[in-house]
């Protein structure tokens, strides 16, 4: 099929038929950040701030697919600041605390904080009463860090389709949950993917820790999204 027209903040783009928005303004030099999407996995659409406008309407760029002759505005200052809002919001709803973090400088959510020049919060610190699961036998899952983006629960699949991690109760009580019969199984290289996968430092390998020394790490030179364009 011939490739599609649309275009992003005023740039003529092209693109492949079902492409989302996200993956054909990543190709065309323009970035969209994202946190809960994940190549590999299907996209869920759960954390919004890849939210872009088309049309009038506020839609997540990694569910939506492109369109011929669509309109994208993305970097305008308003849609900007509602992505800063979003990063805020994740950071007091959590206990974020960067400079003992095992991920800092791999952190999506930290880089974004940068990108957006977070300082103080618009919002409260909820300070939540999260809880460590170090019960299994190769990783650590730290709820006090977790953003609920689901990459985890979509990635962490046994070879037999069976999901290492899933949801537990509903609404502001949601939290991510192991299944310890299933992770007392992984392997060191399910271990890894499951902490390569998560933005942020919810899922840590056991005995592994900072073998990339801090100053050294992703984006400690190069701030996120530098790879793809500004």
């Amino acid at each position: 099929m011939a490739d599609i027209t649309l275009t992003i903040d005023g740039k003529t783009c092209k693109a492949k038929p079902g492409q989302s928005i996200v993956d054909a303004a990543k190709e065309n030099g323009i970035y969209i950040p994202v946190l809960c999407n994940y190549e590999g996995l299907k996209p869920a659409g759960t954390c919004r701030i890849c939210t872009v406008r088309v049309g009038g309407r506020f839609m997540a760029a990694c569910t939506t697919p492109v369109g011929e002759g669509m309109i994208v505005e993305s970097g305008t200052p308003d849609i900007e600041d509602m992505r800063k809002a979003i990063v805020e919001m994740l950071f007091v709803e959590g206990n974020h605390m960067c400079p003992c973090c095992e991920k800092s400088g791999n952190c999506e959510l930290q880089a974004l904080g940068y990108r957006y020049q977070m300082l103080v919060p618009r919002f409260p610190y909820l300070w939540p009463a999260s809880q460590v699961d170090a019960s299994t036998p190769k990783i650590f899952l730290d709820k006090n860090r977790c953003v609920q983006c689901l990459r985890c629960v979509r990635g962490a699949v046994t070879p037999d389709g069976k999901h290492v991690f899933g949801l537990l109760n509903r609404g502001d009580r949601t939290a991510i949950a192991i299944d310890h019969a299933l992770a007392s199984k992984m392997t060191d290289e399910m271990a890894q993917k499951a902490m390569d996968s998560c933005p942020v430092g919810a899922i840590l390998r056991k005995e592994v820790g900072y073998v990339v020394p801090i100053g050294m790490r992703k984006f400690d030179s190069k701030p996120i999204g530098s790879d793809i364009g500004q």
